[in-house]
């Protein structure tokens, strides 16, 4: 290859991509792994196993890029035609690679199964290609250059457990040789303020930025801010966005960013275990699905002590110690409810931090007209109890989500100020 590899494009075969039975994970890998070694990537395409097609898409992919990545289809049966279309587009002869296919025999010979003759079409390699063993499955990949050596072309098998230990052990490190720099990313996140709040905050910063380069994009409840920069070196790319982010934090935003590369339900076990508090949690709505988040952290056990989905109102009041009256004058999903509950979380839990959830997360008989997609979510500590209402849209699914997330962050803000 002449020079850098500056722009690449990754060619996903497969029908049963296209017809959504598998998610395209090798995409999403690959990208990852370009992206680090500052190679820009421009398009993605996805094809069928069509001879015709795939031919069209790989012309038209090594018309516009350095680096072409194609992945799948390198299988024994008469549907993998990656191989011997890429090979062709390339003017690259197709012949036996006797060290891949002493590794097929082999792939098959330590499980004790007969080899069949359509395996030797796999071990069969473009002329002057450089090949990566595959010691996951049979289908070796390999690297192999135009004639003119200005543009790469690189096969990979389909399967991820193939695929990933292969790009990362093997083609990462052979196309480190042919790039300059690298580019390092880090996720500044923010909750309480919107996407478009928080690009109308940031937008001529984000606008005049060069190396790093700022992007924001919109999570579930939350945003965060991709920072990238690229450098000779990673050590140098590192302190390059480490540097931004410190100027982030001295802008509006700043109050609301809880951490880098981390996720809320981590920043809140954090400070948690940093101020030694002990949390206890009353779902209604959200059935449990708090509890789940924060037993998914690592460590959540030091200071999250347990909960109870209070589905129905027997075990509000049973239970959690709220009011009939209350209800009776307020409905189970109010206010008040909320706030009983998650004074009853902290004393039956012995919690220092009592939270809950309360509220209509879809339509459907006994909802009031106007209040599907209502929650109210409370925090209870020694300084009191706060509640908050949210009218949130979208699925049942959705909806809850979004609650925890709210409650999640609303608890971390109750942190900070004290």
């Amino acid at each position: 290859m002449k020079g850098t590899i500056a722009t690449a494009e990754i060619l996903s075969v497969g029908t049963e991509l296209l017809i959504g039975d598998i998610v395209n994970t090798d995409a999403a890998f690959v990208s990852r792994g370009l992206a680090s070694l500052g190679i820009s990537q421009y398009y993605q395409t996805v094809v069928g196993d069509n001879r015709e097609r795939l031919d069209a898409a790989i012309r038209l992919a090594s018309s516009r890029s350095q680096l072409l990545i194609v992945t799948g289809g390198l299988g024994p049966t008469y549907d993998d035609i990656t191989k011997e279309t890429a090979a062709a587009v390339f003017g690259r002869e197709l012949i036996l690679d006797e060290e891949s296919l002493s590794r097929i025999r082999s792939f098959f010979d330590r499980r004790g199964k007969i080899m069949t003759d359509n395996n030797i079409k796999q071990a069969m390699m473009p002329v002057g290609a450089t090949v990566f063993p595959n010691p996951n499955g049979t289908a070796d990949g390999c690297a192999v250059e135009t004639p003119d050596g200005s543009r790469m072309l690189i096969l990979l098998p389909g399967p991820p457990r193939e695929l990933e230990p292969m790009f990362r052990d093997q083609v990462m490190p052979f196309l480190a040789q042919y790039t300059d720099r690298v580019l390092v990313s880090k996720n500044v996140n923010i909750c309480g303020m919107g996407e478009s709040e928080v690009e109308s905050i940031l937008r001529d910063r984000m606008m005049a930025a060069l190396n790093p380069t700022e992007a924001p994009y919109c999570l579930e409840g939350e945003v965060r801010i991709r920072v990238t920069a690229a450098a000779p070196t990673v050590d140098e790319a590192i302190r390059l966005c480490d540097r931004d982010i410190e100027e982030l934090y001295q802008t509006r935003v700043g109050p609301y960013i809880y951490g880098v590369d981390s996720e809320l339900k981590e920043a809140v076990v954090k400070q948690l275990t940093a101020r030694g508090l002990t949390l206890f949690a009353a779902e209604s709505c959200t059935g449990g699905l708090f509890a789940k988040e924060m037993t998914d952290v690592s460590g959540a056990s030091q200071v999250f002590r347990g909960g109870v989905v209070s589905y129905v109102n027997a075990i509000k009041c049973g239970l959690l110690g709220v009011s009939a009256a209350t209800i009776a004058q307020y409905t189970e999903v109010s206010e008040a409810c909320a706030a009983e509950m998650a004074e009853g979380a902290a004393r039956i839990g012995q919690a220092d931090i009592g939270v809950a959830t309360t509220g209509y997360a879809s339509g459907g008989a006994g909802v009031p007209e106007g209040m599907t997609g209502v929650v109210f979510i409370a925090v209870s500590d020694r300084n009191g109890t706060t509640v908050k209402r949210l009218a949130l849209t979208g699925n049942r699914d959705h909806v809850r989500k979004l609650a925890v997330k709210q409650l999640l962050a609303m608890l971390l803000a109750r942190m900070k100020e004290e």
